[in-house]
């Protein structure tokens, strides 16, 4: 039994297949203007991976994420909260508390012992704390993403950043560059300063152990140590692409949805 899921977000598509609860491929690419489009390349990246040649193969789809309702292939569509949740928990059954930073928007999830989602809290009114903000602080800066996510680029003499607005953090990293700031320790105080806003929001779902960290920011290994000292609690790394977390619980859905189809027709 082969399924998949299709998460599409703002900044990228992700898609994952299966095949009896293992996974075969996932794909991720930067998403383009039409969801529908985004999807469709994700999952034929997926698909030449897994080596499928044709969409009739999948016993069931499902899509998710903000474009989940323009998926053309999928039966089905779910929450993302609900996907990245069920993916992180298959990863590592251990975890209780996921924080999903993607392209514009920030989740905090608490879940139980089976993975279900007990509570969890959502920014999407602004930017601050989510991958666009890390994209506005890169451009000031003149660097790349992965130089803001190395660990060997935090400095230790961080600055202090008040601003958490896209727009009033460039304006204060810039003046942070006049003043002749390291480059490191303004890293360094871009990490601490989202690590606090990250921080506010799973402290207002409830710390429970162990943290782990999914979509395109939890590459970020230096808001992954900030989030460790502030919250002191280590953020556990997933042993998968933590990045299709999201795609992957849309499929792990899918063949819940099979299999229990199956039980009933046996029945």
């Amino acid at each position: 039994m082969i399924t998949g899921g299709c998460d599409v977000g703002s900044a990228t598509g992700k898609a994952v297949i299966m095949e009896n609860g293992i996974v075969l491929a996932g794909h991720v690419i930067p998403s383009g203007q039409k969801p529908g489009e985004t999807a469709q390349e994700a999952m034929n990246g997926a698909m030449e991976k897994a080596g499928i040649s044709s969409i009739d193969e999948f016993s069931y789809i499902v899509g998710t994420g903000y474009g989940r309702s323009k998926v053309p292939f999928a039966q089905e569509n779910m929450s993302e909260i609900t996907c990245h949740a069920r993916g992180a928990h298959w990863l590592n059954p251990a975890v209780r508390t996921v924080v999903d930073i993607g392209g514009q928007d920030c989740k905090v999830i608490s879940l139980n012992d089976t993975g279900k989602v007990i509570e969890f809290i959502m920014n999407d009114k602004c930017a601050a704390g989510t991958g666009r903000f890390f994209e506005a602080m890169a451009r000031v800066l003149h660097c790349s993403l992965e130089d803001i996510s190395s660990l060997s680029n935090q400095g230790k003499n961080p600055p202090e950043m008040s601003n958490q607005c896209v727009v009033f953090a460039e304006s204060e990293v810039v003046t942070l560059i006049s003043d002749e700031a390291e480059l490191n320790d303004i890293i360094a105080a871009i990490n601490i300063s989202v690590s606090g806003r990250v921080s506010s929001m799973v402290r207002r779902v409830g710390l429970i152990e162990e943290l782990a960290l999914t979509g395109g920011c939890s590459k970020n290994k230096g808001l992954a140590k900030a989030l460790t000292e502030r919250l002191e609690v280590t953020v556990k790394k997933l042993p998968q692409d933590p990045q299709i977390a999201g795609a992957l619980g849309a499929a792990l859905i899918a063949e819940a949805k099979m299999l229990k189809q199956s039980e009933r027709e046996i029945a």
